[in-house]
């Protein structure tokens, strides 16, 4: 009984603050969502985008709706962070993406097992020249979800400038699609962390082109 009520409030809250980010997304960045009919109801996913400001996180959030929760993959240091602690601790599992451990494999396995849709920004950081790193493809392989590109693109200057910058934002969601796909176009490498980095790189290139 009480896990129900934590899931109703975990749902509802998101709701809330789904539906008060879309009026705010609308108002500074004139947001426009495009292929949200992709996602299909009570399918499961993990959705990949670019990531380049902290406005990302409520972007994808937004562009998928209210209805579909995202549970996100985050890195530890942002718990430090007075507002963003408590949605962490509601709505993603913390991770040491520099010194990943067998605790974080564990609790990252967990989120996936539980959650239906789960949301990774492969470069982890909104540092500039940062190469993305391979734990979606990892995690996609590990629990059969399909990858969900999502591509998140600024028409002026993003992270926006403060206090009357904003950049008008549309996003686009790309069509879902097995790891096994992203094999299949994948030319064959010499060692596993070739091919794995290789993976990655036509993964984002899909998120780009989405």
């Amino acid at each position: 009984m009480i896990r129900r009520l934590k899931g109703l409030f975990k749902d509802g809250f998101y709701a809330l603050l789904c539906v008060t980010l879309t009026l705010i997304a609308k108002v500074l960045f004139r947001l426009r969502v495009k292929g949200r009919e992709m996602v299909e109801q009570g399918s499961s996913y993990i959705a990949i985008a670019r990531h380049r400001s902290y406005w990302d996180i409520p972007f994808l959030a937004t562009a998928l709706g209210w209805r579909n929760r995202v549970h996100f993959i985050a890195r530890k240091g942002l718990l430090r962070h007075p507002i963003f602690n408590p949605l962490i601790k509601l709505y993603a599992t913390a991770i040491d993406r520099e010194r990943f451990s067998k605790t974080d494999l564990r609790q990252t396995l967990k989120a996936l097992k539980q959650e239906r849709l789960i949301g990774i920004f492969p470069e982890g950081t909104t540092q500039r020249r940062v190469d993305p790193k391979a734990g979606a493809i990892h995690f996609a392989r590990l629990t059969g979800k399909k990858l969900l590109p999502v591509n998140i693109q600024a028409n002026g200057p993003y992270p926006p400038r403060y206090p009357f910058r904003f950049p008008q934002v549309t996003i686009k969601i790309g069509r879902p699609f097995a790891l096994s796909e992203l094999e299949d176009g994948t030319a064959k490498a010499d060692s596993r962390s070739e091919h794995y980095r290789l993976l990655i790189k036509q993964l984002m290139e899909r998120v780009d082109a989405a």
